[in-house]
């Protein structure tokens, strides 16, 4: 993943755990748990509290975590991604709350139905976990697969969302 210089970042807590945030100017770039498998390199990013839309990202995270906000509202930034893992990130954004999909649908979303194992790669690498919800994505049979933050999260998620 590829990201801008102006990258600023900022943490927060999460019942989940710690949560890192990357705001590129008034987007909305990343969010990642401290510990999920690709984890871009941050520490060169300066730490910005004072962006508005890190400031927003983490009140609607509260709000989401306590049951109270189903959808964000957030202005959310892609670039980092090739055209395909943009692709099947903006297929994410449709997958509404309460419900699943699997990554043979998001496939074909996209017009590529063979290339499931590439899809399942572009989700593994979301820069906007939670946001963008490759948590609600799962396995031909139902199955919960592989999540970056951890199938522990993703169950975790799931709950909240009343789909489990």
């Amino acid at each position: 993943m590829k990201f801008a210089a102006t990258i600023a970042q900022s943490s927060t807590d999460s019942p989940l755990g710690r949560i890192i945030l990357a705001a590129n100017g008034d987007l909305l770039a990343g969010l990642w748990f401290v510990d999920q498998r690709h984890l871009p390199d941050l520490p060169r990013c300066p730490q910005s509290s004072d962006r508005p839309v890190l400031q927003r990202a983490c009140a609607q995270l509260n709000d989401y975590f306590l049951g109270q906000r189903k959808d964000f509202d957030l202005p959310l930034d892609l670039s980092c991604g090739s055209a395909f893992q943009q692709s099947v990130w903006r297929a994410l954004l449709a997958i509404p709350f309460g419900a699943t999909t699997s990554y043979g649908a998001i496939s074909a979303v996209i017009g590529r139905p063979n290339a499931v194992r590439a899809v399942g790669g572009a989700i593994g690498h979301n820069p906007l976990g939670i946001l963008v919800p490759c948590h609600r994505v799962v396995g031909a049979d139902g199955s919960l697969t592989g999540y970056a933050g951890g199938l522990e999260r993703k169950t975790a998620l799931l709950q909240l969302e009343g789909v489990l």
